[in-house]
Order: C-alpha cells, then sequence, then structure tokens
C-alpha cells in the first residue's frame, strides 16, 4: 500500500517564489498549494490538515508572524517561515509564535528541500521513535506522562497542548533522563541539523515548552533543567 501525498501549502506574496518551490516540492513528490496573502493562508491552513507549511514573514495584510500566531491557536502544522536576509527579530519573533524552522532568502532550493524532509520526517507519528522508551512506548515520571503513540502529553493530570517540534523536544529529552544534551546536540538529533544552526532555535523551544508545563504543572516544568554552559536535561526527581 503506498504512502498517501503529503500537502505543502505555500506561501508568499511573489508569484516567482511560490512558482520556484512547487517545481521543486512537487518533483520530490509533494502535492502543492499556494496562497498569496496572509488572510488566504489562515483561511486554507484552519480549514485543511496540511502535513507542513512554507510561510513568508512579510506578506500583505496579516503577516506571517501573525498567521503563525493566530494558527497556533487551532493548528499544531508544522511552519518554516521564509525571512529575508538581516531580519533577525522576525526569525526571533517566528519562533516565539511556535515556528519550527526558518529559511532565509535568497534560498537554495536544495536547503529548503532537506529542511522540509527533516520536519516532515521528524513529525511523524510512527517515524521519530528509534529508542525503545518501554513496552507501550509510554513514559511515565511523577508530574510527567508522554504517550508516544497517541503524542499525547499530560502534566499533573491535565493534557498538554504542544507543536510537533516542542513534542519531540520533551519526548527526545524524556527517553534520556538526566543525561545532559548540548544545544548542538539538540539541533542535530531534534531538528535533524547536520551543520551548525541557530543555537537559539532550542532556547526558544525549550522556553515555551517550560511556559506550557508550567501552567498546569510546575513540578513537571521544572524538570526540564538548564546545566549552564553546556545546555539541558529532563531531570527525575528524587
Amino acid at each position: 500500500m503506498s504512502e498517501p501525498i503529503q500537502r505543502i501549502l505555500v506561501v508568499d506574496d511573489e508569484e516567482r517564489i511560490r512558482r520556484l518551490l512547487k517545481m521543486y516540492l512537487e518533483k520530490e513528490g509533494y502535492q502543492i498549494e499556494e496562497a498569496e496573502d496572509g488572510e488566504s493562508a489562515l483561511r486554507m491552513a484552519s480549514a485543511n490538515d496540511y502535513d507542513l507549511i512554507l510561510l513568508d514573514v512579510m506578506l500583505p495584510g496579516i503577516d506571517g508572524i501573525e498567521v503563525c500566531s493566530r494558527l497556533r491557536q487551532v493548528k499544531s502544522t508544522p511552519v518554516i517561515m521564509l525571512t529575508a536576509k538581516g531580519e533577525e527579530m522576525n526569525r526571533v519573533q517566528g519562533f516565539e509564535v511556535g515556528a519550527d524552522d526558518y529559511v532565509v532568502k535568497p534560498f537554495s532550493p536544495r536547503e529548503v528541500i532537506y529542511r522540509v524532509k527533516a520536519i516532515l520526517r521528524r513529525s511523524s507519528a510512527t517515524a521519530y521513535l528509534t529508542k525503545e522508551a518501554n513496552s507501550s512506548n509510554n513514559i511515565v515520571f511523577p508530574n510527567l506522562i508522554i504517550e508516544h503513540d497517541a503524542h499525547r502529553v499530560t502534566a499533573g493530570g491535565q493534557e498538554v497542548s504542544l507543536t510537533p517540534k516542542e513534542y519531540e523536544l520533551l519526548h527526545y529529552l524524556a527517553i534520556s533522563p538526566d543525561k545532559v544534551f548540548s544545544r548542538e546536540d539538540l539541533l542535530k538529533d531534534v531538528w535533524n541539523y547536520e551543520f551548525f544552526g541557530d543555537l537559539r532555535t532550542v532556547d526558544t523551544h525549550v522556553k515555551r515548552l517550560r511556559e506550557k508545563l508550567n501552567k498546569v504543572s510546575p513540578d513537571a516544568a521544572a524538570m526540564i533543567t538548564t546545566v549552564w554552559g553546556v545546555g539541558y536535561k529532563l531531570e527525575v526527581p528524587k
């Protein structure tokens, strides 16, 4: 039985960029739909279940940051932001509202394909787990339960809504409790970067993850520990 075709929404107000991305992505077997402004993107992304969204920051009307922020209230679809060179603040804002990655214009189509494949591979509910947690794939701590098959996280008895990348980061830390991971390790293994990336990507996602856990269980949030000068670990209460 063949795999279902993965659908990607490409959002950019420049037709030539949409056409370029569509051409390269269709060559890889993806089904592409397009939007040229923020309102159309938000409407399409809310009404359809895309596997991934490529979202330009600078859009007429509602900009890409606002689109991502509103989308995150109702969907956890992976989002790659497209930003112009030098728009560092936009990249930081993008991560803060829940973007999973960014690509800087002018971009290499090969880099876009690499990042698309990396995120789709890592956000797949069946492809991510490579280590045995236990026979049921559930990870259970006193204040935190991760049901991997269902991609469900419960903290303090309440379910926590996480984006795909937030979930993957938490799960990765949880399958090796008390082990310290550097930011470089996490970029490589969770974001699947084989090259040096922006380490603030990790910091921002850890911050968002802690905030979400803290709303329902400060004890669960406190398990994600910063090891100064090194990185992060999930610390099991003694």
